[in-house]
């Protein structure tokens, strides 16, 4: 059982942060299946032949989404392992990581279904608020020890 609330909250929106990633994986995949567009010659030579060892512009999509998951969450995830031991309310915390959360799931909806400019800024930028927050916290709380 874990005692800290604030990092237990961190806790469940990084399992739903994680589980988001495995859907676009597997959106990706589907996607690859579909499509036959494969990364790899022995997954062509599987699925038809080499002539699907190719790119395709819905699969390339999926995969710019999932790499910038990458690039994103990632991160937060150490941001907020750190910003949750340095004692935050549960509250403002929880409204960090939900603004994080929500911002994500746009992100990826709005790159994944190729919505209309700027919704995809909008909700990077709307995501990367509560982070850049989180890293000035932990900054101001850790700058005596330094």
């Amino acid at each position: 059982m874990i005692l800290n609330e604030v990092f237990s909250c961190f806790v469940f929106y990084s399992v739903l942060l994680v589980l988001k990633m495995y859907i676009v994986a597997i959106i990706t995949g589907q996607l690859r299946l579909r499509k036959k567009a494969f990364a790899n010659p022995e997954d062509a030579l599987r699925h038809g032949g080499l002539h699907y060892h190719r790119d395709d512009p819905s699969v390339e999509r999926c995969r710019r989404a999932h790499r910038n998951d990458l690039e994103n969450i990632l991160p937060f995830l150490f941001l907020g392992a750190l910003y949750a031991i340095t004692g935050p309310s549960l509250a403002v915390a929880r409204a960090h990581f939900l603004i994080f959360f929500a911002g994500r799931v746009m992100h990826s909806i709005a790159y994944l279904f190729a919505l209309k400019a700027p919704s995809r800024s909008v909700a990077y930028v709307i995501a990367q608020l509560p982070c850049v927050s989180m890293a000035l916290q932990v900054l101001a709380v850790v700058t005596s020890y330094a």
